[in-house]
């Protein structure tokens, strides 16, 4: 996985765990430093080929960078599933690699729902600022192409501002404070995951900034508790553990020699104050 300093992973392995109890696997969970760790992570499947392991379940770091090495892996006999953050087609092909089987969930609608729900009752003109995660990773992409058709499509909103903080909390808290340094009228922020959420929210907390309506996307226990006290409007529910779970599942159909889907999609849902726990 790409951490266990985000909360999220921490649930993808519990569903990881589960599986491994439940279908007599020897599960071994390697996670670099941060979400930035690029090369700590491509180290580490470097590391799992010379282990001769049987198959890597990877959530990247990077859609393009890790696929040299996961096809260094699939020539070693190795079964690789990917989870979370999907690998670049395109870099796949070139690399000469087949379809990698691919489980997430569907991140463009996901955002778009979450960014609406921020958006909705707008009527006077309002600006609106998205703080991405890091750009080269295809989630984020789909993330911030979902929030974008959501403001988009109120006319009355106004995107002055689109910055990544790369999925980090203090990165949030720094890129909020130079979006409202050069656009003081932010009303509206959707942040593409719950760590840059609550940077987010810090700051707002900080300068005593009241009326901005925010949204996010993970639904960590941390943000929960944010919903349900006023301060977050909406996340996503993207069930990390069942994640974490199928992928575990469908590396040991692909031992058994079973075909398997190109891709698996997780339903998601929005947590709200109407539906928070």
């Amino acid at each position: 996985m790409k951490t266990l300093t985000n909360p999220y992973f921490v649930e993808m392995e519990k569903g990881a765990r589960r599986a491994e109890k439940a279908l007599g696997v020897d599960l071994q969970v390697k996670t670099a430093a941060q979400e930035t760790s690029i090369e700590q992570q491509i180290q580490i499947v470097d590391d799992m080929i010379a282990a001769k392991v049987d198959a890597i379940v990877i959530a990247p770091g990077d859609s393009q960078r890790l696929v040299p090495v996961l096809k260094k892996a699939v020539d070693s006999g190795i079964k690789v599933v990917n989870l979370d953050n999907r690998l670049d087609p395109e870099a796949i092909k070139r690399a000469g690699l087949a379809p990698v089987p691919f489980i997430s969930v569907d991140n463009r609608k996901a955002a778009y729902e979450a960014a609406r729900f921020i958006a909705a009752g707008v009527t006077q003109p309002t600006d609106a600022a998205i703080i991405e995660g890091i750009r080269s990773a295809d989630n984020a992409r789909q993330r911030l192409d979902g929030a974008k058709r959501a403001f988009a499509e109120n006319q009355a909103i106004t995107l002055v501002a689109s910055e990544s903080a790369n999925w980090k909390i203090d990165e949030g808290y720094a890129v909020t404070e130079q979006v409202f340094a050069k656009h003081p009228n932010v009303k509206l922020i959707y942040a593409a995951n719950d760590m840059m959420g609550l940077g987010v929210l810090k700051y707002l907390q900080d300068t005593g900034k009241s009326d901005v309506k925010v949204g996010a996307y993970d639904a960590l226990p941390e943000a929960l508790s944010e919903v349900a006290a006023g301060r977050l409007l909406v996340t996503v529910d993207q069930q990390a553990a069942e994640q974490g779970y199928q992928g575990v599942a469908l590396a040991m159909r692909l031992l058994n020699g079973e075909t398997v889907p190109d891709v698996t999609l997780i339903d998601t849902r929005l947590v709200t104050a109407a539906t928070v726990k």
